[in-house]
């Protein structure tokens, strides 16, 4: 018995294997099961489209076995593999190079969302969760685009194994990568992770803060170029079959007679759409496209090929013979493409013209990099001979972009930078001239002229004496301002109009006084010593504008709207000089007379005092001696 329970105890089920191969590898079940269902999806989907053209066509050529090899064939064909149709007049081979973009969407869509899927279940291990949702999905993946491969070969078009094992598995690399990306958010590591592959010369213009800026700007308005650019093509098109209206509908009633067919073309019309606005864009920059080897077609000169088959959109084609001025206007695709990429740059926050400026340079190599890819993706051969090569020139087309956008977008950036510049430095809006307070030592005693009375008679008009009223602080009183009517001492009594000021003036008119007179209330705080903590800060204003500051209602304007202006002027301006601040519950101990309990609440009185209007206080007469 002993014997049996060793023997059990060595033997393993084969749950504990799976369940420790999936926590050694989160992500990797997932991204296996994700990878081999966008497979079948993809290739569900095609073979479903192509079985429903095979039973609503009257004339079926196969049986369902072909139907499924085309099938899988175009599957194939979607994945960027040039096929190869043995079933030729000639007998000679001939290859089908020309892949949908379209049909190139839906895998790359299946496997981007594979991927981001499978990484998004493990959070607990980010960086083992991502690499093993990459390596699963594409684990996945490829067995099935392998059987597929193997099945279609069998068919009238048959897949080229050179492209299958090396656009195939790009494509679904590339694509799963960016799902993964997608899942952690597009952190900025992993594009360093593949800068750093490059040159010495080019990782220095790539990497670093200001260079990722600058690239991030550069991609930005690349990527507004680039829809421009295939933008303006699809009008081109669009424009061309308008035009070619009747040649266009000749060529679609040509090709089939049945309803099936006919929507058979259709949908390959519409599978082709992006190709043929890739070529209307590189029409439209200059080099136009290659329409069967050696005739090119460009908006200078036409010169198809002949004996072209029969299909619509090759019925959009210019006629040949030189070019028109309506040929011409296909110009302004890259100067619209050009000025879009140098108003993005413009208005990006960069500093300088030579930033700017290689912006737009980064941008236009962007622009000219993406637009060559495509070029090379809408193209390839349709045949033998002169149907060997049809679709633009990548690097003729990726050349003339560069100097469309670098061309016109350079000007435009500069002239927008400028432009913004001018805006944020411009004149401010003028204000009615306010003379500028500053910071003002108040003493004890200020010099006053030799007419300064102690006092003020009942007749002397409020302001041009500062004797102390009742509950007034003797280092509060400042003399008032010439020639006016109503003064601006805190010393004066309870009728005067609004006391502003809490220190004495350096400059007053004769016939007022800033020393206080004796006879003020006990109680009041007397003013600091010498030695005691310093002469006390106190702002204010101290010139007679201020008066019309009180009477004219433009300046509540001024201070409402443009108070900024002000702290502009004087870097000094401190709008209150009292302590404590509103925040502050208790005041600061301290042992000047600045921060006395007694003190603080007669500044206080005396600021309630000076906001209260004229009119709530009636005039008191003074204190008789």
């Amino acid at each position: 018995m002993a014997v049996v329970i060793q023997m059990t105890a060595r033997r393993t089920s084969l749950s504990p294997l799976i369940a420790r191969v999936r926590d050694r590898t989160p992500g990797l079940a997932a991204g296996l099961l994700g990878g081999a269902v966008a497979a079948g999806l993809g290739l569900g989907s095609f073979a479903v489209l192509v079985i429903m053209l095979w039973i609503s066509s009257p004339y079926p050529d196969s049986g369902p076995g072909g139907a499924l090899h085309v099938a899988a064939a175009l599957w194939l064909l979607a994945h960027g593999v040039e096929l190869v149709r043995t079933d030729t007049l000639s007998g000679v081979p001939a290859p089908v190079g020309v892949t949908p973009l379209l049909l190139l969407a839906l895998p790359l869509w299946l496997v981007h969302r594979a991927a981001r899927d499978a990484a998004s279940e493990d959070e607990e291990s980010p960086t083992a969760s991502g690499r093993a949702a990459w390596a699963g999905v594409v684990l996945g993946y490829l067995p099935v685009a392998a059987a597929a491969a193997l099945y279609a070969s069998g068919g009238a078009l048959r897949p080229s194994w050179v492209w299958t094992c090396v656009c195939l598995p790009a494509l679904v690399m590339g694509a799963a990568g960016a799902g993964v990306w997608t899942a952690y958010g597009r952190p900025s590591d992993a594009v360093d992770g593949v800068l750093v592959l490059l040159p010495p010369a080019m990782r220095r213009h790539v990497l670093g803060v200001e260079a990722r800026a600058r690239l991030a700007v550069a991609a930005r308005a690349a990527g507004a170029g680039i829809s421009v650019l295939v933008g303006g093509g699809a009008v081109l098109l669009g424009v061309a079959l308008v035009a070619h209206g009747t040649a266009t509908r000749g060529s679609f009633l040509q090709l089939t007679e049945g309803w099936s067919g006919r929507f058979a073309v259709l949908l390959l019309c519409l599978a082709l759409a992006p190709n043929a606005a890739v070529w209307a864009a590189g029409y439209s920059v200059g080099p136009g496209f290659v329409l069967g080897a050696g005739h090119v077609v460009g908006p200078l000169s036409s010169d198809p090929a002949p004996m072209l088959p029969p299909f619509p959109l090759l019925a959009a084609v210019p006629e040949a013979g030189p070019g028109e001025p309506a040929h011409w206007a296909a110009g302004a695709v890259p100067v619209v493409a050009g000025a879009v990429v140098g108003w993005f740059v413009g208005r990006a926050p960069a500093a300088g013209r030579s930033r700017t400026a290689g912006a737009v340079c980064w941008a236009a190599v962007l622009c000219a990099a993406a637009v060559a890819v495509l070029a090379v993706l809408a193209g390839g051969p349709l045949g033998v001979g002169t149907l060997a090569r049809f679709g633009p020139v990548w690097w003729q087309v990726g050349g003339a972009v560069v100097g469309w956008i670098a061309g016109v977008g350079l000007p435009v950036a500069l002239a927008v930078r400028a432009w913004r510049d001018r805006s944020r430095g411009g004149p401010r809006q003028r204000v009615p001239s306010v003379p500028s307070p500053s910071r003002r030592k108040a003493t004890d005693t200020a010099e006053t002229a030799p007419a300064a009375a102690p006092g003020a008679s009942p007749g002397t008009p409020p302001g041009t004496a500062s004797g102390a009223a009742r509950g007034t602080a003797p280092e509060t009183a400042s003399g008032a301002f010439p020639g006016t009517a109503r003064g601006t001492a805190s010393g004066a009594s309870p009728g005067t109009a609004r006391e502003t000021a809490s220190g004495a003036s350096r400059e007053t008119a004769p016939g007022t006084a800033s020393r206080p007179t004796p006879g003020t209330v006990p109680g009041t705080a007397p003013a600091p010593a010498p030695g005691a903590g310093g002469p006390v800060e106190a702002s204010g204003p101290q010139d007679g504008s201020y008066v019309r500051h009180d009477q004219d209602s433009s300046y509540a304007r001024h201070d409402h709207d443009d108070t900024n202006v002000r702290h502009d002027q004087d870097d000094t301006y401190e709008p209150y000089a009292v302590l404590p601040t509103a925040s502050e519950t208790e005041p600061v101990s301290s042992s000047t007379s600045w921060y006395d309990e007694t003190s603080r609440k007669n500044r206080w009185s005396v600021l309630k005092e000076a906001s209260a209007p004229p009119e709530e206080s009636p005039e008191k007469p003074p204190p008789a001696d």
